[in-house]
């Protein structure tokens, strides 16, 4: 008998099967789009689209090989289009579920061995998941097969970089594509790389190359602000920082309203503005040092942040009122101007008060301070706060590379367990915390965390505290704003905001930057951290004994 056909197809039933996949719905599209993987591909594109959607809820129902067979009949018929597996990819990173990605790529190339697209699609998930030798194997039998490839070359160059290889990097992104296009991508790769390694001269000469080619393109403007802001040059960096608003995914500002930058004594008297978190916590704790600034001038300044931040936000000298953002939020306040957070350094830059207010402009409850001083150990020895790992933000593929550099593993901290007269006491949450089930040997670790539940709880709690040793997270901007000593566990290819060449910091006197003199090593950091923290508590000890 004859297989009965599968009901037509409609933009509507796509929709509505990506939109189940999208929320994680793999169970609920499944049983949907089985008509249309059953049937031999069709030269249309929908039945084409319906099977590629099938393809991945099979791969994320743990069927790679069936999705492959789907996925290598499509694209066998568009040789010079993009890979399905591409979606497919991009679909299941956005549920964290790189694994279930990769075993279908695997599958893939399995079958098509000859399809450099598969190579990069499988080796851009091997760097994400650190993988790096076998994602640098991968890449170069793709450019065994097609040397003048760009987008492998440029995969490469990202999985050496991760690798901490940064001169290879370098040298395989030569010689230059001539297409207008890849060529401007390509001297942004390159002044990535440089502006990773200290190198801003060199950087910027490739960043304004990419401009010359493709004078609008927000992603370019981005990164040269970063040389910039890295370099210390903050009038042009922050102008150009500015470009983030047009970047994909980010925020968009109302223009009729965003505040305009200050100039000298100029008054804000009974104007109502609106600041509005952006990106990361710590983004948004390093910024609320200009609210007092604003406040001072008239303003009247209205919050809108995370929950996490609500608490904390309303003891900001200066704050009128405190919103949460979230799916529902309520109606907020009119308002006459409105500005991001990260936008406030370029507003403030040409006033008296281009840092803000000084250190402390954080301040924790005195009341929760007194109780979590409970859960701290007692005695006399220096007691250190301990954060080792960001937020792996694993659906986010940039923000989830960095957290891969910055962060590092409980175990690497052994050697701070075995310093007399210290004791340590854990700051971590999300996942990495799980590392102290299974602590180094000889480490013992405080561990106060089921009582911080905002960061107005671990405000309090590192009050107690007499340094905080911190990777380049929100704790870090926490401490610093609170004005505790904070040693900050860097990596080499650190961020704009600690400069470059410099272990102080202009936005937190009491920070001092211990960073990596190797790409991707941990050792000589923590070596240093120790000596330090060796170093405050004898001088601890010895204040006892006079």
């Amino acid at each position: 008998m004859k297989p009965a056909s599968p009901a037509p197809l409609s933009p509507e039933f796509l929709r509505a099967c990506l939109s189940d996949i999208k929320a994680g719905l793999f169970w609920q599209a499944l049983p949907r789009l089985e008509p249309y993987g059953q049937c031999p591909p069709a030269e249309n594109a929908s039945a084409e689209q319906a099977g590629i959607l099938y393809a991945i809820c099979l791969a994320a129902a743990g069927r790679p090989e069936r999705a492959a067979d789907l996925l290598a009949a499509v694209a066998s018929r568009h040789p010079t289009s993009q890979h399905p597996l591409q979606d497919l990819a991009e679909l299941l990173m956005a549920q964290d579920r790189r694994p279930e990605a990769l075993a279908a790529g695997q599958a893939l190339l399995r079958r098509t061995p000859d399809d450099t697209r598969v190579h990069a699609v499988l080796g851009s998930l091997l760097v994400q998941t650190g993988q790096h030798e076998a994602a640098i194997s991968t890449l170069k039998q793709a450019l065994s097969r097609t040397p003048d490839a760009t987008l492998p070359r440029s995969l490469l160059a990202m999985a050496l970089t991760e690798q901490g290889d940064m001169q290879a990097a370098l040298d395989c992104l030569h010689p230059l594509p001539a297409s207008k296009a890849e060529r401007a991508a390509m001297l942004v790769n390159i002044g990535t790389i440089l502006t990773g390694q200290g190198r801003m001269e060199e950087a910027l000469s490739h960043f304004d190359g990419a401009l010359a080619l493709h004078p609008d393109d927000a992603r370019f403007h981005f990164n040269r602000s970063v040389a910039l802001l890295k370099a210390g040059d903050y009038a042009k960096g922050w102008q150009e920082h500015e470009w983030r608003h047009a970047l994909p995914g980010h925020a968009t500002m109302p223009d009729r309203a965003t505040l305009p930058a200050l100039k000298g004594t100029e008054r804000l008297d009974g104007q109502r503005v609106l600041l509005v978190h952006e990106e990361g916590l710590g983004d948004t704790l390093m910024y609320l040092r200009y609210v007092p600034s604003l406040a001072q001038r008239g303003a009247i300044i209205h919050l809108l942040v995370p929950p996490e931040l609500h608490q904390f936000c309303l003891r900001v000298q200066g704050v009128h009122t405190v919103h949460v953002m979230r799916d529902d939020t309520p109606p907020l306040p009119a308002f006459d101007w409105y500005c991001g957070f990260i936008s406030l350094p370029r507003i403030f830059l040409h006033t008296s008060t281009p840092w803000g207010a000084p250190v402390p402009y954080l301040h924790a409850d005195e009341e929760k301070t007194r109780a979590m001083a409970g859960l701290l150990p007692s005695g006399k020895a220096l007691r250190v706060g301990l954060v080792w790992g960001g937020a792996p933000r694993n659906r986010t593929l940039a923000a989830h590379i960095v957290d891969r550099r910055r962060s590092l593993p409980l175990s690497a901290l052994a050697p701070l367990g075995r310093l007399p007269g210290v004791k340590l006491v854990s700051l971590q949450k999300g996942p990495y915390a799980e590392q102290m089930m299974d602590p180094p040997e000889g480490m013992s670790l405080y561990d106060p965390t089921d009582a911080l539940h905002s960061m107005d709880d671990t405000a309090a709690l590192i009050m107690g505290l007499d340094v905080v040793v911190s990777v380049d997270t929100s704790v870090a901007h926490l401490a610093g704003g609170l004005g505790k000593t904070v040693l900050l566990m860097d990596r080499y290819d650190n961020c704009w905001r600690w400069l470059h060449g410099r272990d102080d910091t202009p936005w937190y006197p009491n920070l001092r930057i211990i960073r990596q003199t190797t790409p991707r090593q941990w050792a000589d950091v923590v070596s240093r951290v120790a000596q330090s923290l060796s170093t405050m508590a004898r001088t601890r000890r010895t204040s006892a004994l006079s």
